[in-house]
This record gives C-alpha cells, structure tokens and sequence, in this order.
C-alpha cells in the first residue's frame, strides 16, 4: 500500500468546511471528480457502515471508525459493491481491504486546516494525485464563500433536460421565479467559455434585469459551472437516480437580499424547470 498525503488551507471555520464535507448535496459537488454522481449511505455513527456508491450501484463499503464532528472522520475501507450489494473480497479487492482514508480538521482563528490521509494500491496512486486536489479545491470554494444549495428531482430522460436547460427557446419558458414575471430573452453559447444572457421582467413592466455570466465548465448531461458578472459562482450537477436525475445547485449568495429569500427565488426557478419539463 502507498501512503498519500492532501492539504489545503480554507478561510473558514471547520463546522462550516465538516458541513461541506459529509452534507449529502455537498458532498455529491465534491465527489463528482472521482465519479459523476456518486453519493454515500449511512446513519453518520461512529461505528457504523457506509456504502460508497456510483449511480448505477458500484461503489465499496466501509466503517466510519472515527467521527468526531469537526474534527476527524476516518474510513476503514472493507469491501466492493455491485448492484448495491456487499461483495466478498476476491483477491484483487483484498489487496486494498483494510486500507483507512482519514480527514482531519484543525481551526485556528477562523482558518481550517484540512488534511486527507489515505492508503492506496499503486494502480490508484497517480489518480488521486491528480483528482484529489480538484476536490479539495470545490470543498474549499464552497466553504469560504457564501453558499446556498438547492435541489429537485424530474422524471424525464438526462438528453431531454439538458437541451431543455441549455435551448434559448426553452429557458423563455420556465426562467422566472413567480407568475408575475418572465423571460422574454435568452442568449446562450453553451459551451467552456461561452457568456449567457437572460432577460427576467415584470409582466406589469415595471422592472427588468439581465442575469448574465460565463461557463467556466461544461460537461455534457452531467455538470456545468458559471461565473456571474458579479464574479458569484454557480456550480450544478445533473445525477441519475433511478428512474430521475437529480438536480443539485450550489449558488454563492449575494449580499443584498436574506438568504432564505434568495433561497426561495431560486428554488422556485429549479421548480418551474421541473414543471416545464416532465409536462
């Protein structure tokens, strides 16, 4: 086994860099790096199992055998899974059986520290040499700034919702955030790069705004991120869960408005995006 060693240096207090972590929407953000979509099951107990598992129902299974809130979670690593199921070790998965995969938190003034001890095969080292300082730096973009979570779950097929996302005719039809208002315009060059426009007025006329940025990514029926004229960031994944894909939209929050209202207004866009597409 090879020892790996990961660390970054995140302006902001551990309880919110922990919430990061180990919330279930978060962490699908962060993980997304390793697997699109993966996700963890467990009761959060020291002690306890957690499965680790893709969408299509792969993953591995483990024990949280540390879990002090804030402090330290630490994995011992037992076990594949297929078709969410515990699999007995063969020999290539016993090679890796027992290994830990350790966080720990240290807060100083306002400052944590993090640090991600884990033991790996030689075949995996230069994976996570490469993904794992990716995921850190979303845990540690999320964590200092200001950011709100939201999500919503449509019965429709991934190609179907992504172009209804992405089209300029579609986005007039479901970008507003209550009955007064709506999109009469939409520009998108939805593409690594490429600005969007999007033109939301009162219907009485008496207010318009554009609500504009660029992708700083884009990837195909999975995720996209954005940068807001403002320099705000929007990250948002697009997960298959059964028979739905879940949508999970991380958003930085302005400075003029409650976060339960800016909440709110964006949720109910995500909503009116849910109606749009499965009717």
């Amino acid at each position: 086994m090879i020892a790996k060693k990961f660390e970054v240096t995140i302006n902001a207090k551990a309880e919110k860099v922990w919430d990061v972590l180990w919330n279930d929407l978060t962490y699908t953000q962060w993980t997304s790096v390793f697997c699109h979509g993966s996700y963890a099951k467990s009761d959060w107990k020291e002690g306890s199992r957690i499965h680790f598992y893709s969408p299509g129902g792969k993953g591995m299974y483990s024990n949280i055998t540390t879990l002090k809130p804030n402090v330290e979670m630490t994995f011992n690593h037992l076990g594949e899974i297929d078709d969410f199921k515990e699999l007995p070790n063969d020999e290539k998965a016993s090679e890796w059986s027992n290994s830990k995969e350790q966080y720990l938190l240290n807060e100083k003034n306002g400052t944590t520290h993090l640090v991600v001890n884990l033991n790996t095969v030689e075949e995996y080292a230069t994976y996570f040499d490469d993904v794992f300082p990716k995921a850190l730096a979303i845990v540690k973009e999320v964590s200092e700034r200001n950011c709100i979570t939201i999500t919503t779950k449509i019965k429709a097929p991934i190609e179907k919702i992504w172009d209804y996302w992405n089209q300029p005719e579609h986005i007039t039809k479901w970008c507003s955030a209550s009955e007064d208002w709506h999109t009469p315009k939409a520009e998108n060059d939805f593409v690594t790069g490429g600005k969007f426009v999007t033109t939301m007025a009162a219907k009485d006329g008496s207010f318009s705004f554009d609500f504009s940025g660029t992708y700083t990514e884009v990837k195909t029926n999975e995720l996209l991120a954005y940068t807001l004229e403002d320099k705000r960031i929007v990250r948002i994944i697009f997960v298959p869960i059964a028979d739905s894909i879940e949508i999970i939209e991380t958003f930085e929050a302005e400075n003029q408005n409650p976060m339960e209202m800016q909440q709110t207004g964006w949720q109910n866009i995500l909503d009116n995006f849910k109606k749009y597409v499965e009717k």
